[in-house]
């Protein structure tokens, strides 16, 4: 029990006042039992006024996170970009916020030592478990946010990819590490178009991206040949997903739905998953999978330059010669595909082609692919799948 230490002791024994006595003290009591309140009152009031700060900081509860460093405190939803740069700064450990561009031959090393930054640090931090190989290979255009205090590395943070963020900190015992998951938002949009001049012309015009572009022609790689088939007045219209995170789009999602009209034909295709563990794959409003036993042109285009012509002039010999296939345009290097299933035959040189492969297909059916610049790895005899590389597009 606890003991009353105030200073007016109340005794509830007999006493041995005269009726006289106490009746002379009984107003003073009285008018200390009334007034003495309103002091009490008085003085929170004063007390309040003089300092509201403090009371409407005490309303608000502080958080604190057991095992969570106080430096960094990393937004799951921030990018790169964003002005807070995933750093909280305590007054103690107030740093220097850092921006590094890696730029063609550059890494950490010589990022560090340009800026006066710990190597020791850096050394340190490219030895924990798992976490090496994020920082030891860098790309042209990576960004690194560092903040640090005299050179000494407080925190270091650097996109992974679109979603992941690695975050490094110094902690009480040295430097931690976490992944950060920042999801995506998942945008549904439509774009309708139809055929002028050319298919990524038409695209542009309605919106959607060349990636986009490539994915539809390479759904329907089987039926049209986006090369040779495309007239104008061709019309496509597609649904498919945009991945944003705060109001920024990042980049395209898969196509869900879409259509192309080719010379009045309609086919169409839906995105499906047949069960959890299976890649999603397109579908025919029948239920049909739109792959086929060839794709109708072996690399990725985005022009033609000769198809097939009798009359032809040579343009090395500068000659009629007949010409009985069709060269597709695309990059020295662009790697070459298989059409379809098949047996190499032939992988060499071949008069007129240059570097050459013959693929045999079953029911004697052969394509061949020429004018490459070099040869895949597979040999004569090697069995090859569709849309496996076999050479690089030549000059």
């Amino acid at each position: 029990m606890k003991t009353y230490s105030g200073g007016v002791r109340h005794d509830y024994n007999d006493t041995a006042i005269k009726p006289l006595v106490a009746e002379r003290w009984r107003w003073p009591w009285f008018l200390l039992g009334v007034f003495l309140p309103l002091i009490t009152v008085s003085i929170v009031l004063i007390n309040k006024t003089d300092h509201p700060e403090i009371l409407s900081s005490a309303s608000q509860p502080i958080e604190v996170i057991p095992g969570q460093s106080p430096l960094v405190t990393p937004s799951p939803n921030k990018t790169l970009g964003d002005s807070e740069k995933f750093y909280h700064e305590t007054p103690e450990k107030i740093g220097t916020n850092l921006t590094l561009l890696v730029k063609n031959g550059e890494n950490l090393d010589i990022l560090f030592r340009r800026n006066n930054l710990s190597l020791s640090d850096l050394a340190t931090m490219t030895q924990l478990p798992g976490i090496g190989e994020y920082l030891k290979i860098m790309m042209p255009g990576d960004i690194i946010q560092v903040t640090h205090k005299n050179g000494e590395i407080l925190s270091l943070a650097r996109e992974l990819d679109e979603i992941q963020l690695l975050n490094i900190f110094r902690g009480s015992a040295g430097f931690e590490t976490n992944i950060i998951r920042r999801e995506l938002d998942s945008r549904k949009v439509g774009a309708n178009g139809i055929i002028q001049t050319s298919l990524f012309e038409a695209g542009q015009i309605a919106g959607i991206s060349d990636l986009v572009t490539m994915n539809m022609a390479g759904i329907f790689q089987w039926d049209i040949d986006f090369i040779q088939d495309v007239r104008i007045g061709d019309e496509f219209t597609v649904v498919h997903e945009e991945l944003w995170r705060e109001g920024v789009k990042i980049k395209d999602g898969e196509i869900i739905a879409v259509e192309f009209i080719n010379q009045g034909i309609s086919y169409r295709a839906v995105r499906h998953k047949t069960d959890e563990d299976s890649p999603a794959d397109y579908f025919t409003p029948e239920g049909l999978n739109v792959r086929k036993a060839f794709i109708r042109a072996p690399v990725d285009f985005k022009r033609i330059s000769s198809s097939f012509n009798l009359n032809r002039r040579h343009p090395i010999l500068n000659r009629i010669r007949a010409h009985r296939g069709v060269d597709y345009a695309a990059p020295t290097g662009t790697p070459v595909k298989a059409a379809g299933d098949g047996k190499i035959t032939f992988r060499g040189t071949r008069d007129g082609y240059g570097n050459t492969v013959i693929l045999q297909h079953g029911n004697n059916i052969t394509t061949l692919y020429g004018h490459m610049s070099r040869f895949a790895a597979s040999r004569i005899g090697s069995r090859v799948e569709q849309g496996e590389v076999i050479g690089f597009v030549g000059q």
